[in-house]
């Protein structure tokens, strides 16, 4: 009953607000001047209420456009108003612009993006282009298959691609994307079946076992290594570990500086630590198949 009362009151107040808005005057060129310049240099909340309450009439012809996708109405209407207090903010009177005109792109921008933010779960997309695809698809599409007589096809697609600066692959992915509307893993599969959608998704992650192997395999090549570094000298050590055990590796130049010596015989150094770091892995492993975890191979 709450709930009813709720929706039923929200109702009566939308109704409200559309006759309000519908009664207020149309505003002439100069007064709506007026107003902007009061608002932008003296802060006049008064002239403020009297254009965003002219232009409301505008919020809901907008938002009447937009009731197709399935949002609710005061939602759009709401977002409208949020576009249309951006405008006035930002609207430069002197310039020979109706504040109509100006309001009017940022209302619709204002409620575009709110229908793309909770229109999926999935987000679809904010790039001008793919915004121009989300509304302007099914105006497309509709055009091309009333003129084919026939469903849209791969040439009217590369068409709508070509006009809107996206690709064919974009295309077919907002197709699809728009063709059905989100649905919850927890949805049975039939109206009488037990299992659910989510039973039948894939689970990609290693098993007990293979994390088990794969963290003493880990274990194993750290003691490994960590015994097979002692047997080279301090400067080895030093080189091997900056090149070659950290994410970002130092230069030989910068490890010459570091050591005193010249960025060659930096190289030669490492080759030949390498080497012998390879041979005391070598000896440590139980089988040469081992040296697969080391990402290296026996020679």
């Amino acid at each position: 009953m709450v709930a009813l009362s709720e929706t039923a009151d929200t109702a009566r107040a939308n109704r409200k607000l559309v006759r309000e808005s519908m009664a207020a005057p149309l505003l002439e060129r100069e007064h709506e001047r007026e107003l902007a310049v009061r608002w932008r240099q003296h802060r006049d909340e008064k002239a403020l209420h009297e254009l965003v309450q002219s232009y409301m009439r505008l919020v809901i012809a907008t938002a009447s456009r937009f009731k197709n996708y399935g949002l609710p109405q005061a939602d759009l209407v709401q977002e409208g108003v949020v576009g249309l207090m951006q405008a006035a903010a930002r609207f430069e009177p002197e310039r020979d612009v109706r504040f109509s005109t100006y309001a009017a792109w940022w209302i619709r921008s204002a409620m575009q993006d709110f229908i793309l933010r909770n229109w999926s779960v999935v987000r679809t997309g904010t790039t001008a282009a793919q915004k121009s695809l989300f509304f302007n698809l099914r105006r497309l599409r509709a055009k091309i298959e009333e003129g084919t007589g026939g469903r849209l096809d791969d040439v009217g697609r590369a068409q709508i691609a070509e006009q809107l600066g996206v690709t064919r692959a974009d295309v077919e992915d907002m197709e699809m994307r728009l063709s059905g509307g989100d649905q919850s893993l927890n949805a049975t599969i039939g109206p009488d079946g037990d299992d659910a959608w989510q039973d039948f998704l894939a689970d990609e992650r290693p098993n007990p076992e293979e994390s088990v192997a794969e963290l003493r395999d880990s274990r194993r090549r750290s003691e490994w290594l960590a015994s097979s570094l002692m047997e080279l000298s301090e400067r080895e050590r030093i080189i091997i570990r900056e090149r070659r055990l950290r994410e970002e590796g130092s230069t030989l130049e910068e490890l010459g500086v570091k050591l005193g010596i010249s960025k060659e015989r930096v190289r030669q150094i490492e080759h030949r630590a390498l080497m012998k770091l390879k041979a005391a892995l070598l000896r440590q492993v139980d089988h040469p198949a081992d040296l697969a975890f080391l990402g290296a191979t026996p020679s």
